[in-house]
């Protein structure tokens, strides 16, 4: 019973050693009713145990600190204080998860870093968590959305959604689903329309499915429908639906880079004057609104059915200021 109880103290102060606490043989000590001579012994036992298994346990090692007479686990597998942080900024900035949802990914991400980062965090984004707004949500739960999708597309399983569309009237859609990606602020289910006659992909904002039924079948993929989905992933830059095709334009901005940032395939082939001439490869219409955003810093040159399309856009925006 003893040696039960001493095996139970070493597992629960090695636990919590993984949690990031720090760790005084004193408060143990009085914690657990035993001598600190006892807690020393079971902090010398956990120490060599880690250094006897240290390839197994990422290098864990549980070092001591004289400024505070505290013990702390450091490992590789621990997140840095810097790693964490900006996971955090990026879970803030992108939007995506419902308050709740952010928090608890939050809280479970530091308890994977130490006491000390935990509450250096805590002060660095206090403020953007008061202050964080998310989209609107349809769904109940977009992380079960996700998931559920996921597990679909895993096994090749169709599914009829409930969905909302951007004029918000609700309609249903039998799909065949065969990935998910997530741009800006939103995550899409990317599938085909089961029994459609078009052989493109359709998108579908996962936060705008309210109900997903699985069908107790699963679907094989035309060689037109296949694709290669990190290949998909550069050409896919705006969730828009259409076709795929090669485009050209000029840029005159004064960054280059953030076109070539924005759109992965694209490809600088020729530069005069501090004009740069590119190239990309791009699914669907979107496009059109991202490169009418750049203003007077863009000229569409190839396909002409391109150069057509945004001229009648332009002539569309300028009768909007007659």
């Amino acid at each position: 019973m003893k040696g039960n109880i001493k095996t139970d103290r070493i597992l629960e102060i090695f636990y919590r050693a993984m949690k990031g606490e720090a760790l005084s043989a004193n408060s143990l000590a009085d914690e657990y009713k035993v001598s600190t001579r006892s807690i020393s012994r079971d902090l010398t036992g956990l120490k060599m145990f880690l250094a006897d298994h240290r390839d197994a346990m990422g290098n864990a090692e549980l070092a001591y600190t004289s400024s505070d007479h505290c013990y702390r686990l450091h490992m590789d597998n621990f997140i840095t204080n810097k790693e964490l942080l900006a996971v955090t900024k990026i879970l803030i900035g992108v939007k995506a998860f419902a308050s709740d949802d952010l928090l608890r990914l939050i809280g479970k991400l530091k308890e994977h870093t130490s006491a000390g980062d935990k509450k250096s965090l805590e002060k660095l984004i206090h403020k953007e968590l008061l202050h964080y707004s998310t989209i609107k949500f349809d769904c109940r739960s977009l992380l079960d959305n996700i998931w559920l999708l996921s597990e679909c597309i895993d096994i090749c399983q169709p599914v009829t959604i409930t969905y909302y569309r951007m004029d918000r009237k609700e309609v249903k859609h039998r799909l065949l689903p065969v990935a998910i990606l997530f741009t800006e602020y939103y995550f899409y289910l990317l599938a085909y329309k089961d029994g459609a006659k078009s052989k493109l992909p359709y998108y579908f904002r996962i936060d705008r499915i309210t109900k997903i039924t699985r069908h107790r079948t699963t679907f094989t993929l035309t060689p037109e429908q296949d694709f290669d989905e990190g290949l998909l992933r550069r050409r896919s830059q705006f969730m828009w639906p259409g076709k795929l095709r090669r485009i050209r334009f000029e840029f005159s901005g004064p960054s280059v880079q953030a076109i070539l940032d924005r759109l992965p395939t694209a490809k600088i082939i020729d530069v005069k004057n501090k004009t740069y001439t590119l190239e990309a490869e791009v699914y669907g219409d979107g496009i059109k609104m991202y490169l009418l955003s750049q203003g007077r810093w863009v000229k569409a040159l190839a396909p002409q059915e391109f150069v057509d399309e945004m001229k009648t856009e332009i002539e569309k925006m300028r009768k909007l200021y007659k």
